[in-house]
């Protein structure tokens, strides 16, 4: 009974009981709870059902018995997301130990053959409902609303940082162009430290930033660097798989996130 319990709890929040506490504690005093709607700091992290799921009152109110209706569980979601976010900014760092550095090196030059390199980088569009303020913006190549999140990932499917600043109208070179994440290297190169990225074609080819070649003919070098670039690429869309597959809210319930988009640097 302890274990399915354990389980089904995970199953929702996507943490462990332990973890749950963890975040609780660090919140908590971030969360105004003092309210006419006696909504507790603990029933508000329940929320994090929604991240899990992707569902709303469904979870929260039938599987654990935190009755709300719906306009105060969004207003209490709203009031969740931006102390998690401060908390996330803490655990989230594109700085690296050494011997993180070296072993990340280790990885993607025995996947990929490219010195240097210790994170990839990608992005991901996430399906929105259709924005009440200047929709064009956000409705992507393929037609739909979205918002186009920047992720950077390193050997272990841990990701060091996300920029979800961005409508879905917005190409990845000019998100790139104007990011934090681009100023980090660039600043770690002007001091002498050769880290590197990989990147998809989308992205431009920078000291910092290793590409594919564009156009390449079957069996020459540029196809065959291609190849092997893409073998150390490709951890950061199995980054975002998982991330999108842990966190439903990011497929949505019916495909698509029902809530105010929040813009932010993590």
């Amino acid at each position: 009974l302890i274990s399915s319990f354990i389980c089904r709890f995970l199953q929702c929040f996507r943490v462990t009981k332990p973890i749950f506490s963890f975040i609780l504690e660090k919140i908590e005093p971030h969360l105004e709870c003092i309210k006419s709607n006696g909504v507790s700091a603990k029933i508000k992290l329940a929320c994090l059902i929604f991240f899990g799921e992707g569902r709303y009152q469904h979870g929260t109110g039938q599987d654990f018995h935190v009755a709300m209706a719906q306009k105060t569980f969004s207003n209490t979601l709203r009031d969740l997301i931006p102390p998690l976010i401060t908390l996330l900014g803490d655990w989230r760092q594109l700085n690296m130990t050494e011997s993180e550095r070296m072993e990340a090196k280790q990885y993607f030059f025995e996947r990929s053959g490219i010195s240097d390199v210790v994170m990839c980088v990608d992005g991901t569009h996430i399906r929105i409902v259709k924005p009440k303020y200047r929709p064009l913006r956000y409705n992507n190549r393929k037609n739909y609303y979205s918002l186009n999140a920047m992720i950077v990932c390193d050997h272990k499917y841990r990701i060091r940082a996300a920029d979800a600043r961005f409508s879905g109208s917005h190409h990845d070179a000019y998100i790139w162009s104007i990011s934090p994440i681009r100023k980090h290297f660039r600043d770690l190169h002007s001091s002498g430290i050769t880290d590197k990225l990989l990147g998809d074609a989308g992205y431009p080819s920078e000291p910092w930033l290793i590409t594919p070649n564009r156009n390449t003919d079957s069996g020459t070098q540029e196809s065959i660097f291609n190849t092997f670039h893409a073998r150390g690429r490709n951890i950061v869309e199995r980054t975002i798989g998982i991330l999108k597959s842990k966190f439903r809210c990011l497929l949505g319930a019916d495909g698509r996130l029902n809530y105010s988009h929040y813009t932010t640097y993590v």
